[in-house]
């Protein structure tokens, strides 16, 4: 036995595993691997298969089609994402080995301070450490003429290149399937035909569409339209307006889930989260004194660079898996609203180990990468009751008053009696699992704590206090 980042494998494959997927096909020395798209979700696929092939004296030829380089600046090499990279997944990278570069990350999040009608309050992270790392998914928005932070995608991407993989800098112009391998064309070279396919495109770039030529009985995620902006402003004003905090928002308002500002270099990212954002829901929430207090109306107007509206998966894919195809990241499974990144890298890396320890036929995938999508669809069926219920109490003065008043309490206590501070913490951050969230909010004494808030906030002098 050995491990490959905690992960116990057996050196080569045994008649246990030839019994359980019998007929499989099987990835060899010489097989070729074909990854569309060159996002997170492809990369860490294209980086763990190499390495476990590398140690399994497996020889392989990967190939990534990404039309993008992600190296320079403004829309057309961004990949539309807020730029978040939760604590768990730094911490589950630097168990990988992989540490990310200082220059990528832009700005440590050390806190998180919650916004609502009845006040504002800040959440300290629970062992006082930047964690939380805020990034540029390209080199930065629109107008940037001097490149001073690197891209974090772009990071990834060579960091696969580095274990192996080839870099095509080629749009896909159509798939197709020749002699039962998948064959990937596109406009500057001959087809290409391989071992195994890997769509890893994302919900933005279209490319779903190319795969209905492929005939496989793969159901496309459901999405919905999001917003994201960039406000460009010097970073002495973004430390004296929101310093190293991101600043989340739960407002009354229909149809919006969440809402932050998250500070960067020189830049302020918008991000709002919720069923099918649009104009008049966007400038609604930029109009409230909530935002005002923290992004007034002088660091807008001309300093917006860049928005824009992406689309994000909030039902998985169904079946995401076909005869030497496979579907990774958002295009097949991530999580509800936050830590899409996360998901990224527990898709690739499930969908890699199979690839390899497995085979790649339809069955393989079926028994050993379904159960990782299934689990964070499941998750995420959790995640929709806590959202609901968010929005419940958002409608409901005392319980937002009662929510401030039990939060800002908590801030003088030990991490471990914090209740309401860690569940908020874990739901603003993508941290921790929607199942654990909700587990938290069910131990002795939360409820009760919380009810009792809630009564003294309604009081006479309470009110006065607000």
């Amino acid at each position: 036995m050995f491990r490959i980042a905690g992960w116990p494998y057996r050196r080569a494959r045994t008649s246990d595993w030839a019994a359980s997927a019998r007929g499989a096909l099987e990835l060899d020395s010489g097989s070729r691997v074909g990854v569309i798209g060159g996002g997170p979700a492809g990369s860490f696929f294209s980086y763990f298969l190499l390495e476990m092939a590398e140690r399994m004296g497996i020889e392989l030829k990967v190939d990534i089609y990404e039309s993008r380089d992600f190296g320079s600046p403004g829309p057309a090499n961004c990949n539309h994402c807020g730029g978040i990279v939760s604590e768990s997944l730094v911490q589950m990278l630097a168990t990988e080995g992989i540490l990310l570069p200082t220059e990528v990350v832009q700005r440590g999040i050390d806190s998180y301070v919650l916004h609502m009608d009845v006040g504002d309050v800040r959440i300290e992270t629970p062992l006082h450490e930047k964690r939380i790392a805020a990034v540029h998914r390209g080199s930065g928005p629109r107008g940037v003429t001097a490149v001073k932070w690197h891209s974090f995608d772009k990071f990834l991407l060579d960091l696969a290149v580095k274990s192996g993989a080839r870099h095509l800098r080629e749009r896909v112009r159509s798939v197709s399937w020749s002699e039962g391998r998948p064959r990937i064309s596109t406009k500057a070279g001959e087809p290409k035909s391989y071992d195994l396919m890997v769509a890893a495109m994302g919900v933005n770039s279209g490319g779903l569409k190319l795969l209905d030529e492929l005939g496989i009985e793969c159901e496309p995620p459901k999405t919905t339209t999001t917003h994201i902006s960039e406000f460009f402003l010097k970073p002495e004003v973004v430390e004296r307006y929101l310093g190293s905090a991101m600043h989340v928002f739960l407002l009354h308002i229909p149809n919006l889930e969440f809402a932050a500002l998250i500070p960067k270099g020189s830049h302020v990212t918008l991000v709002m989260l919720g069923r099918e954002i649009n104009k008049e829901l966007i400038q609604s929430f930029l109009d409230s004194p909530e935002v005002n207090r923290c992004l007034p109306q002088e660091c807008r107007g001309e300093h917006r660079v860049c928005s824009c509206s992406p689309r994000i998966n909030i039902r998985g894919a169904v079946r995401p898996f076909a005869d030497r195809v496979v579907f990774v990241g958002d295009c097949g499974m991530t999580r509800l609203y936050k830590d899409g990144i996360g998901a990224a890298y527990r898709t690739a890396k499930a969908a890699a180990t199979a690839a390899i320890f497995d085979g790649v036929s339809a069955e393989a995938f079926r028994r050993h990468y379904w159960p990782t999508c299934r689990a964070i669809g499941a998750d995420n069926r959790i995640g929709k009751l806590i959202f609901a219920a968010t929005q419940t109490m958002m409608k409901l003065r005392p319980a937002r008053r009662g929510v401030l008043r039990m939060v800002s309490g908590e801030q003088c206590k030990p991490p471990e009696r914090r209740r309401m501070s860690t569940v908020l913490w874990d739901v603003f951050t993508g941290s921790a699992p929607y199942k654990e969230v909700l587990l938290r909010t069910m131990r002795p004494g939360f409820v009760p704590h919380l009810l009792w808030d809630m009564a003294l906030a309604t009081r006479p002098t309470a009110k006065a206090d607000a």
